[in-house]
């Protein structure tokens, strides 16, 4: 597993991550109340971050995309 992954996109990802497991459970909001919505968000949520802490994208990897510069 080579990393593809670079800095400004880890953090994007993390944030993202974090914003969408807050979203799906902590929030309150109607929209989220859907377990579709809600399981769903929160499994892009876990996508996100598991991204973000291995630093390697699959997606990335099948397209030859590399968004870290010393890699």
């Amino acid at each position: 597993m080579t990393p593809n992954v670079g800095t400004i996109d880890r953090l994007f990802r993390a944030a993202l991550g974090a914003v969408l497991f807050y979203l799906a459970f902590a929030s309150g909001m109607q929209f989220f109340a859907s377990p579709l919505f809600k399981y769903g968000a929160a499994l892009v949520g876990i996508v996100m971050l598991a991204t973000s802490a291995f630093k390697m994208c699959p997606i990335y990897s099948i397209l030859g995309l590399k968004t870290c510069k010393d890699c």
